[in-house]
């Protein structure tokens, strides 16, 4: 009896080991952990002049993100894979008697490269002075640089499809796609496509290769033609379907919303 104990044991331990393997990509947590912030761009703006940032976001001053984004140092941005991931973020108003010490959520769409702390979010104006109480968001943008609690959240983007947006300069050869405004993680750690033959699709899914942030691309020997179909699958590994969502006679410098999200 106390070897078959010693065993399950030993095997829980091992399971449980596992277990916490397959989650530990995503981590939401009702811990806050400390950071500091900054904050850039215009005022009441989303940070970069163009609503973009490294993560190559499209008009992120607009629904659904209304301008409530951030710069991450690497351990935020991971090379582009923390595009997309939302985290709550508050100050303390026994610090800064302009905090409202109330939970705000923002979306990681760009890159902080000269970080002051392990976390460091460079926030837009917008997002920054959002912390501040009414009236009172001017003084706490003043202070410039504040220390900071955040955690990670799932997304939330109430009534939003996932859209793809194919970069300009793309061709049959090159394909660059961004998906956006996903649910849940916000993170895309995988992608693949499904070409069309004749017009009717192959059945075979192709890997995509991150490009750059949140843009992923397939180099293809042979011209690629829609409609295309792309399977996503976000860091906790769900797995999501957009079929025929990139027509024929697709072009870049397009968007093309889905009819899918993740729930």
């Amino acid at each position: 009896m106390a070897g078959v104990t010693t065993n399950t044991v030993a095997l829980v331990a091992l399971l449980s080991m596992l277990v916490t393997s397959v989650r530990s990509g995503t981590t939401y947590s009702s811990t806050w952990l400390p950071a500091k912030a900054t904050w850039y761009g215009k005022p009441n703006g989303a940070g970069p002049d163009n609503g973009g940032g490294a993560c190559n976001f499209k008009c992120s001053q607009k629904a659904p993100f209304f301008s409530m984004t951030s710069c991450g140092n690497q351990a935020l941005f991971k090379d582009g894979a923390g595009c997309g991931a939302c985290l709550q973020i508050k100050c303390n108003k026994n610090n800064y008697p302009e905090c409202s010490n109330v939970a705000k959520t923002v979306v990681i769409t760009d890159i902080n490269d000269g970080p002051m702390a392990k976390y460091h979010f460079d926030l837009s104006g917008t997002a920054f002075g959002a912390m501040a109480l009414p009236g009172r968001n001017a003084q706490l943008r003043r202070a410039g640089k504040i220390s900071i609690q955040f955690r990670r959240v799932p997304c939330n983007w109430p009534g939003v499809k996932i859209t793809f947006y194919i970069l300009k300069g793309a061709n049959p050869y090159y394909f660059p796609v961004m998906p956006e405004h996903l649910n849940g993680d916000g993170t895309v750690v995988k992608m693949e496509v499904m070409r069309s033959k004749d017009g009717r699709p192959t059945k075979i899914w192709e890997p995509m290769y991150r490009s750059v942030g949140a843009v992923w691309r397939r180099d293809s020997g042979n011209p690629l033609k829609g409609p295309l179909s792309l399977r996503i699958t976000s860091d906790s590994g769900k797995k999501l379907i957009a079929n025929n969502v990139i027509p024929a006679g697709w072009k870049g410098g397009n968007a093309y919303t889905s009819k899918v999200q993740f729930y």
